[in-house]
């Protein structure tokens, strides 16, 4: 029997058992940010290595500058936290471009 089908019967018969039955989330659709198990592997592979993603990193980045801006009084050194935060808008920018063009090319 290939994989395919006996995957299939396996859920067929766990169906038929009822034990999907009362599940959290059933019924609802899953969460777009799911994507497909080589993303969901490759995610794994970086978290286990202690990696992560540029883009994520810009994020934080980002999130802790605008803090900086909050907080920093008039002045040079509040304007160097913006020209810092404008630079890094524009590299998380240039990351979220490119990520969405290698997206659409698959």
């Amino acid at each position: 029997m290939k994989w395919d089908k006996l995957a299939e019967h396996q859920i067929r018969k766990a169906e038929a058992e009822g034990q999907f039955a009362n599940l959290k989330g059933a019924g609802k659709p899953l969460k777009p940010e799911m994507g497909d198990s080589a993303d969901a592997a490759g995610f794994r592979i970086m978290h286990e290595a202690g990696v992560v993603p540029r883009e994520i990193e810009l994020r934080k980045d980002l999130a802790a500058l605008k803090a900086q801006l909050a907080q920093a009084p008039e002045g040079a050194e509040r304007d160097a936290i913006a020209r810092a935060l404008a630079e890094v808008q524009l590299r998380l920018d240039i990351e979220q471009e490119a990520r969405r063009k290698y997206m659409r090319q698959k």
